[in-house]
């Protein structure tokens, strides 16, 4: 099959199977690979696809009585990261990935390292999670004893900072805030060492609390971070404090939470309301 054929199977999938934007481009980048890399053929540019239209979704947010109910139902430290999530506003993976160094207790502060545009940003620590936090910081300091005592306790580095820097990876510092339960082998090194604990069981924490409190709206841990935004702005904060608290590089991205604050439809009063 050539230019022709690949545009006409693309295009079927758009227009017949009327598939999502994002199965249509993974299709389309498969067929590319396969002819590029094991075919050896380099394709010309399939400029003459019709494309599947990407849905312009509005972000699912929980009231600050739904959050507070699925919190609740959130216990240990799972629960722990899911008032992180919401206190601060971070994605899941920012929150799995954090390390102890970035945890500024006196300033009540938390350094996103390498967030989505591998950008830096600083957000808040709320004052009310301080000290379950350092309860939890005391417990896995202990854990991380127990591994340097057993001849462990060396943490992955980015960056190959492990070569730079030999001992790093052993210090307190650099150790993950919130770390897995067993010790593991790293794939890439050989290297038997305590990683970060798995995502998947923070999302099915939250959709065990989300059941628990009787919500119906799909809600993930990545709801708490769209509804840290919306509660900021309906708290009367300017958007453009919330932008950098995100993390957005465009304020258009932000400016998505203004359509769903608990005003009905762009804040204008229905006239049978006026009536």
């Amino acid at each position: 099959m050539g230019k022709a054929e690949l545009e006409a199977f693309l295009t079927h999938l758009a227009v017949k199977g009327k598939v999502s934007a994002s199965t249509q481009n993974q299709a389309k980048s498969a067929l590319l690979f396969l002819y590029r890399e094991v075919l050896g053929v380099d394709l010309p540019w399939l400029e003459n696809v019709e494309q599947a239209k990407a849905p312009k979704r509005l972000p699912v947010v929980l009231t600050p009585e739904e959050t507070k109910a699925v919190l609740a139902k959130m216990s240990g430290t799972y629960g722990l990261m899911g008032r992180l999530l919401y206190g601060c506003g971070m994605r899941l993976m920012e929150c799995v990935r954090l390390r102890v160094k970035d945890v500024e207790f006196s300033r009540c502060e938390i350094v996103i390292r390498e967030g989505k545009g591998f950008k830096d940003r600083v957000t808040m620590l709320p004052t009310s999670q301080v000290e379950p936090l350092q309860a939890h910081l005391e417990q896995v300091r202990a854990l991380h004893q127990q591994d340097l005592e057993a001849g462990y306790g060396e943490v992955y580095l980015p960056y190959a900072l492990d070569r730079k820097y030999p001992n790093a990876g052993r210090e307190w510092g650099w150790q993950y805030v919130f770390p897995s339960s067993r010790l593991s082998v790293d794939p890439r090194s050989g290297v038997m060492r305590r990683h970060h604990v798995d995502e998947k069981g923070v999302q099915r924490a939250m959709r065990a609390a989300v059941r628990g409190a009787g919500i119906i709206k799909p809600a993930t841990p990545h709801t708490l971070r769209h509804s840290f935004a919306t509660h900021l702005l309906q708290a009367g904060y300017d958007i453009r404090t919330v932008q950098e608290l995100l993390g957005h590089k465009d304020v258009s991205t932000t400016m998505i939470y203004t359509h769903v604050l608990n005003r009905g439809g762009k804040g204008v009063k229905s006239p049978l309301d006026m009536a």
